[in-house]
């Protein structure tokens, strides 16, 4: 048996056909739509920038150093003679005047040496009378020419020795009495005394170089620093107009000032291998908050600056032009502005030229901008506007619990209210 197979029909065929043509022109409706549109211009969104004003102020003109505090005055009390010391009369750390009795050095062996002196004094005094006496009658002999004048004459030249003797014992005992007093050891300047380097009991000597005691003038006190040369100038042509410069001194770490004083010397050389000149700064120190040796920041107020352009420091920036600003234009861009900076204090900073005052420049943000960006600025809040906003715009919990009982007793009616109704 067999089987024949038809043909497909023909409207099948034609339907297929038409299907991939409408699909081919699809495609190509779209790939000529994709290559002949327009891309959509995108403008650059405005970038969101804190903004501040130069504004016109003054600004204190400051040097800050690292500084040495200096004593007055710092004395090593040595003993001017050899002998044992028997007795210290101070107590470490103590506060002593000038003339205050230290330490004291066995003096009975210079007592000794002086009662020799004045007996070797008092039998040359007695040489001397007998030899004036026999000078006296060889006169009156030789007035007579009774005697030879040789006699005369050496007996004339023996009083002239014995006069010397007496004179020679004078210095000795003179010398002894300096010897006695250098036995009680006083306090050649005030101050205070350091740690005691001898003890009572000890034999000390003229050559010792530890010495008895270092007394350390600590009221008043100095502050030594150093400054760069190119700042001398300004510096020295204050000080010879009379000007008075303050000076104050913070701990190590600046966390906290220590004193306050005025630059009284300069030195008079520079050190040539550092460029630096030595200032001194004298200060009070009544409250002995300065420590001798101790190590300190000194800031040197030179001048203050008037009327001078300020800008807040963190607009300042630094790169290829050197120092500038992002100065904003009254279209709402920024242009990079070159300026030249002077002093600053940490929050403002002084621009000597490039700006004036009334300039609006970016403080934060930068790091967004180039040259010719949109912006959008906004200006930073006062502190006080803030605190008041934040005053008028939120209530404290107390105020709102007394709040509600009002609205409470309001809401409730009130006795006499009600009986007036029920009757």
């Amino acid at each position: 048996m067999s089987e024949t197979v038809s043909p497909p029909p023909k409207h099948s065929r034609r339907g297929l056909t038409i299907f991939a043509v409408i699909v081919l022109v699809l495609v190509a409706l779209v790939v000529v739509h994709l290559l002949t549109r327009k891309k959509p211009v995108r403008e650059n969104a405005a970038i969101v920038v804190t903004v501040s004003q130069a504004t016109l102020g003054s600004m204190p003109v400051t040097l800050s150093e690292l500084g040495t505090v200096t004593p007055t005055a710092t004395v090593t009390v040595l003993p001017q003679l050899s002998g044992y010391l028997t007795e210290v009369g101070y107590h470490e750390g103590q506060e002593v005047q000038k003339g205050q009795f230290l330490a004291q050095i066995d003096p009975r062996q210079y007592q000794i040496s002086k009662q020799q002196a004045e007996a070797t004094l008092a039998k040359d005094r007695a040489s001397l009378a007998q030899a004036r006496a026999d000078l006296e009658r060889y006169t009156q002999l030789n007035e007579r020419k009774s005697i030879a004048q040789q006699t005369f004459a050496d007996q004339q030249f023996l009083v002239q020795q014995d006069e010397a003797a007496v004179k020679a014992d004078l210095a000795n005992i003179a010398q002894f009495d300096l010897d006695l007093a250098y036995c009680r050891i006083t306090a050649p300047i005030a101050g205070k005394v350091g740690l005691r380097l001898v003890d009572p009991g000890n034999y000390v000597t003229a050559s010792s170089s530890t010495g008895i005691v270092v007394i350390t003038t600590v009221k008043p006190t100095t502050v030594q620093f150093t400054v760069p040369q190119d700042s001398l100038a300004s510096i020295v042509q204050r000080v010879n107009s009379g000007a008075k410069l303050p000076v104050t001194a913070s701990s190590s770490d600046n966390s906290h000032e220590i004193a306050t004083g005025t630059l009284y010397a300069l030195s008079n050389q520079m050190a040539t291998a550092t460029g630096t000149v030595t200032l001194r700064a004298i200060f009070a120190n009544d409250d002995e908050a300065l420590f001798p040796n101790e190590f300190v920041n000194v800031k040197l107020l030179v001048d203050t600056m008037q009327n001078a352009v300020l800008v807040p420091t963190a607009a300042v920036q630094s790169g290829a032009p050197g120092d500038f600003v992002y100065l904003v234009n009254p279209d709402s861009t920024v242009s990079v502005h070159k300026v030249k900076i002077g002093p600053s204090d940490g929050r403002n900073t002084v621009i000597l030229s490039g700006l004036a005052a009334g300039n609006q420049v970016v403080t934060d943000g930068t790091d967004r901008l180039n040259d010719g960006a949109k912006i959008q600025p906004v200006h930073p809040k006062s502190p006080a506007a803030a605190s008041g906003a934040a005053a008028t715009g939120a209530k404290t919990p107390a105020a709102a619990s007394e709040a509600a009982p009002a609205s409470a007793a309001a809401a409730t009616p009130a006795p006499a209210a009600s009986e007036a109704a029920s009757s």
